[in-house]
């Protein structure tokens, strides 16, 4: 048997290995990430990969690419948070400034118009199956999803204290869409990401307004 397909039967459903492991690696992801590890990128590249894996044995072609961009910022995010941990110094989070929220803001808008439209064109969402104004929506959906985490991703390897924030806004469209598409266990999976996301945020905000009590400001 191919080592892809490898898995077990769990209440009469096959359960991929590279499915299990890649998303307990995704959440691990979080959780590192809460306590600033840079651990956080090479698990969420190590859990890219097996997910690409999976994907591709299903032929979802959609998540295969998000597994793609995912490796990708993984790759970004390490190299940023390497130079921003070098010397043995602790990595500085912060609030991004306001050109930069601008800047998130209009990626998530111009870049889900546009991933929307190509997932429409080249099929790449399950939504294109669904017809009518739903479908519509559930492509709309899926591709605010995909762009959300690009922009999540790339503002976390920036160390933006923001990045928890544009977690929120995808988690509050993923989980009622997963619940309400019949997808428990993801909705289940994604109502924990966004329990552990609100920990996240708290933690680096709080840990942003100590050092900026502790360190003058033209030493930040």
């Amino acid at each position: 048997m191919n080592w892809a397909q490898a898995g077990f039967e769990l209440f009469g459903v096959k359960v991929l290995w590279t499915d299990l492991v890649g998303n307990v690696a995704a959440l691990a992801t979080v959780l590192l990430a809460i306590r600033k590890s840079i651990w956080t990128w090479p698990v969420q590249l190590t859990g890219a990969v097996l997910l690409l894996i999976a994907s591709i044995s299903a032929h979802i072609t959609g998540n295969a690419l998000k597994q793609v961009m995912f490796g990708g910022l993984a790759l970004y995010g390490w190299w940023k948070w390497s130079r921003g941990t070098s010397g043995g110094q602790e990595l500085a989070v912060r609030p991004a400034t306001g050109r930069e929220r601008l800047a998130l803001v209009a990626a998530m808008i111009a870049g889900t118009a546009v991933v929307a439209v190509l997932f429409y064109v080249f099929k790449l969402s399950w939504g294109v199956h669904t017809p009518g104004t739903k479908g519509y929506l559930l492509v709309a959906a899926d591709a605010y999803i995909f762009v959300g985490s690009a922009v999540a991703t790339w503002a976390q390897g920036r160390a933006l204290v923001d990045f928890w924030l544009i977690w929120v806004a995808v988690d509050l469209v993923g989980v009622p869409l997963a619940f309400s598409s019949g997808l428990v266990v993801s909705g289940a999976v994604y109502g924990i990401f966004f329990v552990l996301v609100l920990v996240g945020f708290a933690n680096w905000l709080k840990e942003y307004r100590l050092r900026a009590v502790l360190v003058p400001k033209e030493a930040m």
